[in-house]
């Protein structure tokens, strides 16, 4: 009962960066306090009843407007987190022991330098995953109550990683990364802004192109309709359809407002033009393209997918290039 669970150079790594683990823990305890201190607050205030038979927070209801930022904050906080993550592992966790030539230290330890970037990289690994988890038990302590509000819908940035298992294949790809960078750059500051901008342009990409891995539905209606798009769903594009079905180009119909002279605008005749010009190309109706909630697992999974693939090649080259260097 008295061996310590941890040995060798996982000891080590662990003993080397107990201030960071007691840091991370501590930011950890402080989401929570603040989190749920508001969600607290937010309780003392009764919600109002509408007659449609909804509730909604009262307006007087101070609490629930600061859990709502708090919450906003604390999603985009959850976002940067693989930028932090594979900046220390890049910097202090691997380049700054090859920049101050402590690895060489370890190496003499009986310890390969397999073995030695292994327990690197497992112990960042494992806590990582950890603050994430937190974090993310944290988030759900006041997303429950704010969700569905402005910015804090199921495909805002933040609320989509943070509620989903994205965010934990972005924290391994960021480590894998992190020890990547590390390796070659060797030198802390450089390593880490290197890995901060790999990283950030790794969530700039995805985040733009999650939304295409899976095609849109649509819903049509009536050209004077207003249409809505079902099951809480993301619209991703608007317009107008002919009674053919096909999509028409509404700059057609602007240009030629845009060209009647004596028009000093669209309450000046400019509207009875416009759909002159509608009614004249068969406009009949309009569409909305969409993604419904449901998208929602299918599109975490393929993302999910693309990071581990990632965090697997950058995992390999790692352990590649350290076998090249120091055989």
């Amino acid at each position: 009962m008295s061996t310590p669970a941890l040995r060798g150079p996982y000891w080590v790594t662990v003993r080397q960066y107990r201030r960071t683990l007691w840091l991370t823990g501590a930011l950890v305890l402080a989401a929570l306090a603040v989190i749920g201190g508001l969600r607290i607050w937010d309780l003392q205030t009764p919600d109002v009843y509408l007659e449609d038979g909804y509730w909604r927070p009262a307006d007087d209801n101070s609490g629930f407007r600061m859990l709502r930022f708090g919450v906003e904050q604390l999603s985009l906080g959850m976002v940067l987190l693989p930028l932090l993550a594979g900046a220390f592992v890049a910097g202090p966790l691997v380049a700054r022991e090859f920049e101050s030539g402590t690895y060489k230290l370890s190496l003499t330890q009986s310890v390969s330098p397999a073995a030695w970037l292994r327990a690197k990289l497992l112990t960042a690994t494992a806590v990582a995953l950890a603050t994430t988890l937190a974090l993310m038990g944290v988030f759900r302590i006041g997303w429950g109550r704010a969700s569905g509000t402005w910015d804090l819908n199921w495909s805002d940035r933040g609320p989509y990683e943070a509620t989903g298992v994205v965010l934990f294949a972005y924290v391994l790809a960021a480590v894998a990364v992190g020890v990547l960078v590390g390796q070659l750059i060797r030198r802390t500051l450089v390593a880490m802004t290197a890995t901060g901008l790999v990283m950030g342009v790794v969530l700039l990409v995805l985040g733009e192109l999650r939304w295409s891995f899976l095609a849109v539905k649509t819903v049509t209606g009536p050209r004077d309709a207003t249409l809505w798009t079902p099951d809480n769903g993301l619209m991703m594009d608007m317009g107008l359809i002919t009674s053919s079905g096909a999509r028409f180009d509404q700059s057609v119909c602007w240009d030629e407002v845009n060209r009647s002279p004596r028009l000093d605008g669209m309450g000046d005749g400019g509207m009875r033009i416009f759909e002159n010009c509608l009614t004249r190309h068969g406009v009949t109706g309009q569409y909305v393209d969409y993604h419904p909630q449901s998208h929602f697992w299918p599109t975490q999974l393929i993302e999910t997918g693309i990071l581990l693939a990632l965090a697997a090649l950058a995992g390999y080259a790692a352990f590649r290039l350290l076998r090249a260097r120091h055989p």
